[in-house]
């Protein structure tokens, strides 16, 4: 299994395991992250998040912030912080977690989305920023 498909695969079953309806996962390259894995997003929206600058969306937020993201509801966010593209997925609460290297620098940033409307309490949001830090990141 290669390494971008081993960082799918692993995406796949994160979203599954916390009931999720879509999700990616973005690797650090400069000042930009850059999509190595997409599950559940429409091939429009797959186009508009491959690149992501630092800042811009819930990734590039998360990024630049280095702290998770996230928003009760991708349709209907008026914080700024969900770029139009996000409104096409099929999926309305969302989390972008940031990913660390080993001197604790922004390597990646792990993001997903859920079917409802909900808002994620500190506990739920530990849990998937610690699981996060488990994804193999690779753009292979």
């Amino acid at each position: 299994m290669s390494a971008s498909e081993k960082t799918g695969t692993w995406l796949r079953q994160w979203i599954e395991a916390h009931g999720g309806a879509a999700g990616t996962v973005h690797v650090r390259r400069g000042e930009d992250m850059v999509l190595a894995a997409a599950v559940n997003i429409p091939p429009p929206v797959v186009e508009i998040v491959r690149v992501v600058p630092r800042g811009k969306g819930m990734a590039g937020l998360a990024f630049e912030r280095d702290e998770p993201v996230s928003t009760c509801n991708l349709k209907t966010d008026t914080s700024g912080d969900v770029r139009p593209g996000a409104r096409a997925v099929d999926a309305h609460a969302a989390v972008a977690i940031p990913v660390h290297d080993g001197s604790g620098q922004v390597q990646g940033v792990v993001g997903i989305a859920y079917a409802g409307e909900r808002a994620m309490d500190e506990q739920e949001l530990a849990v998937l920023t610690g699981e996060a830090e488990a994804v193999p990141l690779s753009t292979g």
